[in-house]
């Protein structure tokens, strides 16, 4: 499997894929791992990923080059994705043992009653290209504290930082017959559904996601989808400082070209303030140092996946011919590389795709609302249902309208964030489950109730 440099379109290396035969002999690994594994206490299990997230810290910079060079993340943000990502690993140093405590329940009278948390057992955990250390750590560090072994896929996309946790996870003590990372595309993927697992845990599209679950839903095992998003903002008329929230809405929809499922994906601005936030918000927009990712002061790189260039493409088209109009932006970048111009399109209706359809790309469409009323039915109407966000000086008259939409986080003056201290989970088509807080760590076991009567 050749791996190409986004920015150049160069062969990084080349990785050698796994086998139908590897892939089910390094399963029979995993359970038999699995079963030792979990009789450790959860401390010990802890001792290790606290020393794996030491040993990423030590090598960030190392790494931070690995993963912009085979997706194309501005490096600065790598190292921020990398060294942030390190919360996680306190959270579980923190919670943890705690979560995965059993609870007594029930310690008076003739029965007592309590609850212990057992591991699922061998989880697979095919994961995404974008933030593979966030979304990474989000699953395989939380299943392996709770006693799991994981079959770890990244994606095509980041192979090589996938192969980067493996060799820091083996050094810090975690055996082969404990976590293993396999190579592949998605022929390799639809080998794994197809296989002896016990959870399956998926961050990725819809389109995929959605084939996951039915392929596997035979076996009744747990399943949890980290799917997209059409992550809308809406900028109240109240706003004091309209050249701020421009800047802080510019950075949740280009920050890592848009490529986060998170992003903000489209936004609703009160007829009141908008041709100013529109003007501060193209100013800002073109400000952004676009080319080599490598470059520390970088804030616009490639996209990772060529085939996402014709998307955007796409969608600057259909919303142009349906009355958009371009501010800044819209085309392709000529030359080396999958370099697309950061675009804002005004004036946009929900008739355009770029208002409808996941983007994922540095792109955004703006749309001008004459009350919270036409703002509130706008966002909602989309089949995604991860985020949504509001600027404003008033809490309570942002928070009115959050409370209405069906998503599961809501934001109020920020964006684009996550927290390992509250759950991360999708609805409609944004997924199922949780990642991320006690729901996150708790997703990886199962509870066993006993009843005890002397």
């Amino acid at each position: 499997m050749k791996i190409i440099n986004p920015a150049t379109e160069e062969v990084i290396t080349e990785l050698q894929e796994t086998t139908k035969v590897e892939l089910r002999e390094i399963l029979e690994s995993l359970h038999k791992g699995q079963v030792v594994w979990a009789k450790r206490s959860v401390e010990e299990r802890l001792e290790r990923i606290i020393r794996f997230g030491e040993l990423i810290q030590v090598n960030v910079n190392e790494l931070a080059e690995i993963l912009t060079s085979e997706t194309g993340k501005p490096l600065q943000q790598s190292l921020n994705e990398i060294k942030g990502a390190q919360n996680r690993i306190e959270h579980l140093r923190q919670n943890a043992e705690k979560w995965l405590a059993p609870e007594t329940i029930v310690d008076s009278g003739s029965t007592r009653e309590k609850i212990v948390y057992e591991p699922l057992g061998v989880i697979a955990n095919i994961s995404a290209w974008n933030f593979p250390y966030n979304v990474g750590y989000n699953v395989f560090l939380y299943a392996l504290v709770a006693g799991n072994s994981v079959l770890y896929k990244p994606s095509e996309f980041a192979s090589l930082t996938g192969k980067q946790f493996e060799k820091y996870l083996r050094q810090a003590g975690i055996s082969e017959n404990v976590f293993q990372c396999v190579v592949g595309d998605g022929s390799l993927g639809q080998q794994i559904l197809k296989s002896d697992l016990d959870g399956y845990f998926f961050t990725g599209s819809h389109a995929t996601g959605l084939h996951i679950a039915t392929t596997v839903a035979h076996k009744l095992v747990p399943v949890q989808l980290e799917l997209g998003g059409k992550d809308p903002l809406y900028v109240m008329d109240d706003v004091t400082d309209v050249k701020q929230a421009a800047i802080n809405a510019a950075e949740g929809a280009f920050y890592n070209n848009g490529q986060s499922c998170c992003a903000v994906e489209r936004i609703y601005v009160s007829e009141k303030i908008h041709d100013e936030f529109v003007d501060a918000l193209v100013a800002e927009v073109k400000s952004y140092k676009i080319g080599d990712p490598m470059n520390l002061e970088t804030f616009v790189g490639p996209l990772t996946r060529k085939q996402q260039l014709q998307v955007l493409k796409n969608q600057v088209a259909d919303a142009k011919s349906k009355g958009a109009d371009l501010s800044s932006g819209g085309k392709e970048i000529e030359g080396i590389g999958y370099y697309f111009q950061p675009t804002v399109l005004i004036n946009c209706t929900h008739e355009m795709e770029v208002m409808k359809a996941e983007s994922f790309g540095p792109i955004i469409g703006i749309q001008k609302v004459s009350s919270d009323e036409e703002a509130l039915q706008l966002m909602a109407d989309t089949e995604y249902g991860l985020t949504a966000a509001i600027f404003s000086n008033d809490e309570k008259r942002a928070l009115n309208l959050l409370k209405e939409l069906n998503v599961g986080t809501v934001y109020w003056n920020c964006c684009d964030r996550v927290s390992p201290n509250v759950p991360w989970s999708g609805r409609n088509n944004s997924g199922l489950g949780s990642t991320l807080s006690a729901q996150g760590i708790r997703a990886f076991v199962q509870p066993k109730s006993y009843h005890l009567r002397p």
